[in-house]
C-alpha cells in the first residue's frame, strides 16, 4: 500500500500533509533539505509514520512532483491537446498547455534540476518525467506526420526530441520572469514557433 492513496479519511489527510510540508520545504530550503526526517517533523508525523505512506525519499520525490502537477492541473491541461481533431490543433494546444501549466511547476522542476547530478532519487525522477514528456511530444508529431503535415527535413524522431528539448523551465522562466511576457503572450509565440518549425 506504500506510496498509494490511503483509503481512509485519515490517511488520505497524513498523507496530504505530509506532501505539503514537503512542498514547503522544497520551497523555502531547497530540494537538499528534503529528507525523510525533515518531512516528518514538518509535518508533525512521526518518522515511523511518513514509512508508512513512503518507502522511500525516493517515492516521496515523485509524490511530491504528482501532487504539484495535480494542483497545478496536469491531466485536465493534457486532455484540452488530446481532445484536439488534428495534429497542428494538438501542436496549438501543446504550446497552451504549456503556457498555462508548466508556469506552475517550475519551482519543484527547477529545484530537481538543480541537484539531479548528484542526487540519485532526483535523477531517477527526473528520467521518468522526460520519458513522459517524450510520449507526449511522440504523440503530437506522430499525428502531424499521419496528416501529411511534418515540415521537410524532420523525421518523427528528430521532431518529438526538438519539441520535447523546447519545453524547458529555463525557457518558460525566462520569458515570463525575466522578460516580463504573460502566459498568453507565451502560449500565442511558442505556437508559433512551434508551427514555423514543425509544419508544412
Amino acid at each position: 500500500m506504500t506510496g498509494a492513496t490511503p483509503r481512509n479519511a485519515r490517511g488520505r489527510r497524513t498523507r496530504e500533509q505530509l506532501l505539503a510540508a514537503a512542498e514547503r520545504i522544497l520551497d523555502e530550503q531547497g530540494f537538499t533539505a528534503l529528507t525523510m526526517s525533515a518531512v516528518a517533523e514538518a509535518a508533525g508525523i512521526s518518522r515511523r509514520g511518513i514509512y508508512l505512506h513512503f518507502a522511500s525519499r525516493s517515492e516521496l520525490i515523485g509524490a511530491l512532483y504528482d501532487h504539484v502537477a495535480e494542483k497545478a492541473g496536469r491531466a485536465a491541461s493534457l486532455e484540452r491537446v488530446w481532445a484536439r481533431p488534428d495534429g497542428a490543433s494538438m501542436l496549438d494546444e501543446w504550446a497552451a498547455h504549456l503556457a498555462r501549466y508548466h508556469t506552475k511547476v517550475t519551482g519543484v522542476d527547477r529545484a530537481m534540476r538543480a541537484v539531479r547530478d548528484h542526487d540519485a532519487d532526483a535523477a531517477d525522477h527526473r528520467r521518468a518525467i522526460v520519458a513522459n514528456q517524450s510520449g507526449g511530444t511522440r504523440r503530437i508529431i506522430t499525428a502531424i506526420h499521419g496528416d501529411g503535415r511534418l515540415a521537410p527535413g524532420w523525421t518523427v524522431d528528430t521532431a518529438a526530441d526538438m519539441l520535447g528539448a523546447l519545453i524547458s523551465t529555463d525557457l518558460v522562466d525566462g520569458l515570463l520572469t525575466d522578460r516580463d511576457w504573460s502566459e498568453d503572450e507565451l502560449a500565442e509565440h511558442l505556437a508559433l514557433l512551434f508551427r514555423r518549425t514543425f509544419l508544412r
